[in-house]
C-alpha cells in the first residue's frame, strides 16, 4: 500500500479550511479502510503568509490530532512557491497537490491512485468542462492554451495544479532550480509515464478567489517567457520585414524624386513612419526587457522560500528547503 501525501497551499483560507480538512481527512480514512493507502498518510497544509486566522486553524487541528502537518512560510511567496515547499517537504510514495477552495473533486484522488499503482508517475486532474467559469474566463483560458501550443510549450489543457506525482517525479522536480516557477509547464517536461483523470469542477465552497485578473495575467506572462523564446524570434522577423519595407519605400521615394512635378507636399509620409517605427521599437524593448528581467532574477539564485515553523508529525530537520 503506498503512503499518500496531500499538499494544500493556503492563503487567507479561514472560511473554507475547516471543511477542507474534514473532507480530505475523511478521504484518507476511507482509502486506508479499503487498503488503498498506508495508514500514516498525511495532509500537508502550507500557509503562504496568510493575514487571517488560517495558521491558527492549522495549529488547532494539528493539536486535536487530525492527520495533518502544518508548514508556515516566513512570508508570502506566491502560490507556486508554496506548492513547491509542500511537495518537497511531504513524505510519501504518492503526492497529490490540490487547492484549498474545494473546487477540485476530492474523490478524483482515488482514481489518480489507481493510475499510480498501475505505473504512472504523473496523473493530471483535468476539467471536463468550464461551465462554472464566466464567458470571459473561458475565452481567455482557451486562448492561453492555444497560445502556449503555438509557442511550442507543452501544456495540458484545462489542467491547473491538481495532480499526483510519484516520489520519483518529486525527486526529479528538485533538479529544476529556476526562480520564476510555472509548475504546469515544468511537470510535463519530466517525461515520466502519465495519465489523465477527468473531473467536474465545483463552485468555490467559501471565501474569495486568490487569482484575480491581475494574477492570472502575471501567471500567463511568466508561462510564456519561461518556456518559449518565440516572442524574441518574432521581434527579429518583424525587424526583417520592416527593413524590407523601408527599402521598398526608399526605392519609391527615389523614383518620385525624379519627377518633382508629381511630389505632393505633406507631412504624413514623414510623421506616420516615425510614430510606427517608434511604437515597434518600444514594444520590442519591452519584450526584451521582460526576458532580461527573468535572467536577472535567475542569475541571483535567491532562495525560493523559508519555512518558519512546522506543526504536526513531521520533524523540522527533515524538511527540504
Amino acid at each position: 500500500m503506498p503512503s499518500l501525501a496531500i499538499v494544500v497551499p493556503c492563503y487567507n483560507e479561514q472560511e473554507v479550511l475547516p471543511e477542507t480538512i474534514k473532507r480530505l481527512s475523511a478521504l484518507l480514512e476511507r482509502l486506508a479502510a479499503t487498503h488503498k493507502i498506508d495508514g500514516n498518510s498525511r495532509i500537508y497544509l502550507v500557509d503562504d503568509g496568510s493575514r487571517d486566522r488560517t495558521w491558527l486553524l492549522v495549529e488547532d487541528h494539528a493539536a486535536q490530532g487530525w492527520p495533518i502537518v502544518g508548514i508556515k512560510l516566513s512570508r508570502n511567496r506566491g502560490h507556486q512557491n508554496a506548492l513547491l515547499a509542500g511537495l518537497f517537504a511531504a513524505r510519501g510514495d504518492a503526492i497529490v497537490s490540490i487547492d484549498a477552495d474545494l473546487q477540485d473533486d476530492v474523490d478524483a484522488i482515488e482514481a489518480m491512485l489507481d493510475h499510480h499503482v498501475a505505473g504512472c508517475d504523473v496523473v493530471y486532474g483535468v476539467r471536463r468542462a468550464r461551465t462554472t467559469d464566466t464567458a470571459f474566463k473561458r475565452l481567455t483560458a482557451v486562448g492561453f492554451y492555444r497560445l502556449m501550443r503555438l509557442l511550442g510549450a507543452k501544456t495540458i489543457d484545462n489542467h491547473a495544479d491538481f495532480r499526483l506525482l510519484s516520489r520519483r517525479a518529486v525527486e526529479s522536480l528538485k533538479a529544476f532550480g529556476e526562480v520564476n516557477l510555472y509548475l504546469r509547464g515544468i511537470v510535463p517536461m519530466l517525461g515520466y509515464p502519465s495519465a489523465i483523470v477527468e473531473y467536474d469542477r465545483a463552485e468555490r465552497f467559501a471565501g474569495e478567489t486568490k487569482y484575480p485578473l491581475r494574477r492570472m495575467l502575471s501567471l500567463a506572462l511568466n508561462a510564456v517567457t519561461s518556456f518559449s523564446v518565440v516572442p524574441l524570434r518574432l521581434i527579429s522577423l518583424l525587424g526583417l520585414l520592416l527593413s524590407l519595407g523601408t527599402m521598398a519605400v526608399s526605392a519609391w521615394v527615389l523614383a518620385v524624386s525624379l519627377h518633382p512635378e508629381r511630389v505632393v507636399p505633406g507631412w504624413a509620409s514623414t510623421v506616420l513612419p516615425i510614430y510606427f517605427l517608434g511604437g515597434v521599437q518600444l514594444l520590442s524593448l519591452g519584450v526584451i526587457g521582460e526576458y532580461v528581467g527573468k535572467l536577472y532574477l535567475e542569475s541571483k539564485a535567491r532562495p525560493r522560500y523559508f519555512i518558519e515553523r512546522i506543526v504536526g508529525a513531521l520533524p523540522a530537520d527533515e524538511v527540504t528547503r
